[in-house]
C-alpha cells in the first residue's frame, strides 16, 4: 500500500466517529432546547461552549494547573512501576515483595486516600494529588512490566545461550523488545488514570481555580454550565495525553506500524 492510499486509509478512519460526534451535539442541541430540559439536569452544548469562553481565563490555568498534578503523578508512577517491573522480573524476593505491596496499593480508594493526604501535605499542596496519581498509575505499569519481561520466547533464549549472551544482551536485545508492547499498553491505561486521580484529589482540596474544586463549586453554586465546560476541558486533557502516549510508541515502535501497515495491504 502506498503512503497516500494509506493516508486516505487512515483519514477514513477518523470520518465516522466525527460524524457521530457532530451527529450527537445537533441532536442533543435540538432536542433539549425542544423539550425545554433544565440547565441542572444537562446543559446544552451551545451554554457550555459560551461558559468555555466566558471563563477561558480561569479555565486556562485551571487545567495547567491540574495537567502539572498529572504529568507529575504519571511521571512518578510510571517510572517507579518499571523499576519495580524490572526487579520484580529479576530477583524472586523482590517479586514477592512488590507484586503483593503493588495490589494492594491499587485497591486502596482514592476518596478514602484523598484527605488523609491533603491532611499531611497541606490544602493547596500539588504533592497529594501527585502522590494519588503515582499510586494509580504504579500498579499497572508494574504488573504489565513483569508480564513483559517475562514474555520471551524461550526458543530465543536458548539461541542466545548458545551464543553466550551476557544478562544484559538478553535484557537488551530480546526482554525489553518483548515487553515495550505490554509497557506502552499500561502508559495508555496511566495516562486516563492520571486525569482522573488528579481531577477527583482535587475534589477534597486545591486552589479554587483547579478543576476538580472548580468544578464542585460551581455545581454548587448551581452554574452547572460552567462545571461541564471544566469537565469538557478535562476531558480534552485526557484525549491531547492518551495521543501523546500513542505518538510516543509509535516513534519508538516503528516496526509495530510496519506490521500495521502490511496486515492492512
Amino acid at each position: 500500500m502506498t503512503a497516500l492510499p494509506m493516508r486516505r486509509a487512515r483519514s477514513g478512519d477518523f470520518l465516522p466517529p466525527l460524524v457521530v460526534f457532530v451527529t450527537v451535539l445537533v441532536v442533543w442541541e435540538v432536542t433539549f432546547t425542544i423539550l425545554e430540559v433544565p440547565a441542572f439536569l444537562i446543559p446544552r452544548p451551545s451554554a457550555i461552549w459560551t461558559s468555555l469562553l466566558n471563563e477561558w481565563p480561569t479555565l486556562s490555568k485551571g487545567i495547567l494547573y491540574t495537567a502539572s498534578e498529572a504529568l507529575g503523578g504519571l511521571a512518578l508512577g510510571v517510572g517507579f512501576g518499571t523499576l519495580a517491573g524490572f526487579a520484580a522480573s529479576r530477583w524472586a524476593t523482590a517479586r514477592q515483595t512488590l507484586v503483593p505491596l503493588g495490589t494492594a496499593m491499587s485497591a486502596v480508594p482514592i476518596i478514602a486516600l484523598a484527605p488523609i493526604m491533603i491532611n499531611w501535605f497541606g490544602f493547596e499542596s500539588q504533592l497529594p494529588r501527585v502522590a494519588i496519581v503515582g499510586l494509580m498509575t504504579f500498579f499497572p505499569t508494574m504488573v504489565n512490566s513483569v508480564r513483559g519481561l517475562a514474555s520471551v520466547d524461550a526458543a530465543a533464549l536458548e539461541l542466545m545461550a548458545s551464543y553466550a549472551a551476557t544478562e544484559r544482551d538478553v535484557l537488551r536485545r530480546l526482554r525489553i523488545p518483548s515487553a515495550l508492547p505490554y509497557w506502552f499498553t499500561a502508559l495508555r491505561i496511566s495516562v486516563t488514570l492520571a486525569v482522573i486521580g488528579a481531577v477527583v484529589g482535587e475534589f477534597f482540596g486545591g486552589p479554587r481555580y483547579a478543576i476538580g474544586i472548580y468544578v464542585t463549586d460551581s455545581a454548587g453554586n448551581f452554574r452547572f454550565e460552567n462545571a461541564w465546560a471544566a469537565i469538557v476541558l478535562a476531558c480534552a486533557l485526557g484525549i491531547v495525553v492518551y495521543l501523546a502516549a500513542v505518538a510516543l510508541e509509535r516513534i519508538v515502535m516503528p516496526w509495530q506500524r510496519r506490521r500495521e501497515a502490511a496486515a492492512a495491504a
